[in-house]
């Protein structure tokens, strides 16, 4: 039986994580290289990816970085490309990039449904697809893990595009992980529910929404940072060595208490 130290360790693991820099994205990039990966952050700012950067490096962990928008495919093939030639290889893929706008279903046009549409669903893809020539090249598999959402299962009033979006991705995760398991490649997903970050700030402005909504969680609190890295390391690490195509979601009971 494996120690279990070592089960959850990413020591000598490359990986990267797509939006990272600040948020979700970021924690996600810190646990893994506290873990022990060396870990390539990406976002459509590269300056922005400083601080992140900085985080991982005083862990003592290799961090490098690159600008990418990951609507465009072609620059996510060289950002890719790039990350890979400065780790030494791809081993952990965690895709984090991600838009939101709130706006009635009557009001969405056509530039909005595609810069999330095409941010969260088809950049996931196109990222998903590079690192997964670069791990079935080395024989040696792979972890990807998407970020879903509570959209993936429920519909949300005024988050038409984004739902759609959240949806596809967790229909994505379960057919790549069927088609990439021969090469070793796990696709697995995370649900996080309500967390406070920069882009749902605007939500937690509204007090009435804040004591509605932890009316609904079960454990009546939102989620941290920190609730998010359990989850992701479970699997990334060889702990889910036999787990592929699932969503966990991480919300407090939300969903099982609808």
């Amino acid at each position: 039986m494996q120690d279990i130290s070592r089960l959850f360790s990413l020591e000598g693991r490359k990986a990267v994580v797509t939006g990272a820099s600040r948020g979700i994205g970021r924690a996600i990039a810190e646990t893994l290289a506290r873990a022990g990966a060396s870990v390539g952050v990406t976002a459509r700012n590269a300056g922005a990816l400083e601080g992140t950067v900085a985080s991982i490096r005083s862990a003592g962990r290799l961090a490098v970085s690159a600008g990418l928008d990951v609507r465009d495919t072609d620059a996510t093939k060289r950002a890719f490309d790039g990350l890979q030639d400065k780790l030494g290889g791809i081993d952990i893929l965690i895709n984090n990039a991600g838009y939101e706008e709130i706006r009635p279903s009557l009001d969405v046009d056509e530039a909005l449904w595609d810069r999330i549409v095409d941010t969260n669903l088809k950049g996931a893809f196109f990222c998903a697809q590079a690192a997964a020539r670069q791990m079935a090249a080395s024989g040696q598999g792979g972890s990807i893990v998407n970020l879903c959402s509570l959209t993936s299962y429920v519909g949300i009033p005024t988050a038409v595009p984004y739902g759609s979006s959240k949806s596809g991705l967790l229909g994505m995760t379960r057919a790549l992980a069927a088609e990439w398991a021969s090469a070793g490649i796990r696709v697995n997903a995370i649900a996080p529910g309500y967390f406070r970050t920069d882009m749902t700030e605007v939500f937690y402005q509204d007090t009435a929404w804040e004591q509605s909504m932890l009316g609904k969680i079960p454990l009546k609190r939102f989620g941290s940072m920190d609730d998010l890295s359990g989850a992701v390391l479970f699997l990334a690490s060889g702990a889910s060595a036999y787990v592929t195509g699932q969503c966990i979601p991480v919300d407090g009971g939300f969903l099982a208490s609808i």
